[in-house]
């Protein structure tokens, strides 16, 4: 999971460059997903670490759900379903990106749960 976390961190930061760079909306929100990009980057690296991992992996996985909520109330707060230009655009990979963490973070929770359970019995 620690790889992951670096791999979307990097995307979220790319999202926002492009958002704030590509785009030519030079907007301090337009940067949203960099700011949420590079912490989970550093969480990620931190987590290669094995006495940091869970910490760092659940820090992660909150600081996504934080950017999950926060686009997706941005998201229809716009309407932006109804005018996708491309701040929507980006507000909808932005979701996606993070769903996909969170779907991915989630799941490797409960493995780790049941490798932990299948040790103890052992």
């Amino acid at each position: 999971m620690p790889k992951i976390s670096v791999i979307f961190g990097f995307l979220l930061s790319v999202l926002g460059l492009y958002g704030y760079f590509g785009m030519g909306k030079v907007s301090i929100t337009a940067l949203i997903p960099l700011f949420i990009g590079v912490p989970i980057i550093i969480l990620g690296i931190t987590a290669f670490d094995e006495k940091k991992l869970k910490h760092s992996m659940h820090a992660a996985s909150v600081l996504v759900l934080l950017g999950l909520a926060g686009s997706l109330f941005r998201f229809i707060e716009k309407r932006a379903f109804e005018n996708m230009d491309g701040a929507s655009m980006i507000l909808f990979i932005m979701i996606v990106i993070c769903l996909l963490f969170l779907i991915l973070a989630i799941n490797s929770f409960i493995e780790a749960r049941k490798a932990r359970k299948k040790e103890q019995v052992n």
